[in-house]
């Protein structure tokens, strides 16, 4: 089987830190999994933080990726949401081979219907972003969907990256809050409107002037996808009193006492929790993926492949982790498969 991983925990400019793999073809899916074969992949800064941290050895590579657009070849014994021939998209998780291969084992409860407008690579540019975005604002913060909240704002961090873009889009489509995005560039400031911010402030001045200028009042609502001691600040001045804040990145310890007498609520969001412990509610992502399918189909959320890789090899996949570490991508990442 062919698939892209790596040996050692290497920077991206070191060619050996990814490379080109002959490994044993997969055998045949046990329990709920499903052999997928997969068609295209998108890269998420996951990507890269697994290629420098997860063991790996010569003797024992690691083939990570996680977005993935296929087409199911075998189903397991008790799976019962699938079967071979249907196209399907996920996100998988953190402790399983990846899907920088030709064929991958996925547990069906984490994996939701291709969309039907959608190519594979369009495909695979939304699970990750779409399951963590969906997770944050509704599962976390608990925004109300459809008319609660009208009259709040939710702020969300992080400009054009892949999460926001998704965020933005769900937060418009789906409530009734003000959506404010950031953005430092021209072009991601009118990626994100086009997705469907209200207003656009930019994450590179302070915050807290700007989104009060808005007149929208203090902010109940913050999604932050870039998270530092400055924009801390600024968000401890902007957000109400008894508002929600939401990060999903790995900052330094935070100082919690300047939101203690707002008592505002700290939410984590890692979109590999429910799969990685088995959570009893592990099939809400099945559930929220056939969601979101049903939105880009109805044309009331867009995928956000933005920029094609072409074919997946060892020296794409590194130009790609390239890029994604830069940190200044509009949009996602994608590749064929092989």
């Amino acid at each position: 089987m062919r698939a892209v991983g790596f040996t050692a925990n290497l920077p991206v400019s070191d060619p050996a830190a990814l490379l080109d793999l002959d490994l044993p073809e997969p055998g045949l899916p046990t329990g709920r999994d499903l052999l997928v074969r997969v068609r295209a992949v998108s890269v998420n800064p996951r990507d890269a933080k697994s290629r420098l941290s997860l063991p790996a050895s010569p003797g024992k590579p690691v083939v990570a990726g996680y977005d993935a657009s296929g087409v199911v070849e075998a189903a397991g014994p008790d799976a019962r949401l699938f079967r071979p021939g249907d196209a399907v998209f996920y996100a998988g998780t953190l402790d399983r081979p990846g899907s920088n291969a030709e064929w991958q084992f996925v547990d069906e409860r984490i994996v939701g219907r291709k969309p039907d407008s959608l190519d594979h690579k369009a495909a695979a540019s939304l699970p990750l972003t779409a399951l963590t975005a969906w997770e944050m604002l509704f599962d976390r913060l608990d925004i109300p969907r459809g008319g609660g909240g009208e009259g709040e704002a939710l702020l969300v961090l992080g400009g054009a990256g892949g999460v926001p873009s998704v965020a933005v889009q769900l937060a418009r489509r789906l409530t009734a809050l003000a959506v404010v995005g950031t953005a430092s560039r021209p072009e991601s400031a009118a990626w994100v409107r086009d997705l469907g911010a209200h207003h656009v402030v930019d994450h590179s001045q302070p915050l807290a002037a700007q989104v009060k200028a808005l007149g929208l009042g203090p902010v109940r609502y913050v999604f932050s996808t870039h998270t530092d001691a400055r924009a801390w600040t600024e968000i401890a001045k902007l957000i109400a009193p008894q508002g929600r804040f939401g990060l999903i990145d790995d900052p330094e310890p935070l100082d919690l006492r300047l939101v203690k007498f707002k008592s505002v609520s700290i939410h984590w969001e890692a979109m590999f929790t429910r799969p990685m412990f088995r959570t009893a509610d592990m099939v809400r992502q099945h559930e929220i993926l056939d969601e979101v399918a049903a939105l880009v189909d109805a044309g009331a959320l867009r995928a956000t492949a933005a920029q094609d890789y072409g074919p997946m090899s060892a020296a794409s996949l590194r130009r790609a982790h390239a890029a994604v570490e830069a940190g200044n991508t509009v949009g996602k990442i994608v590749l064929d498969g092989f």
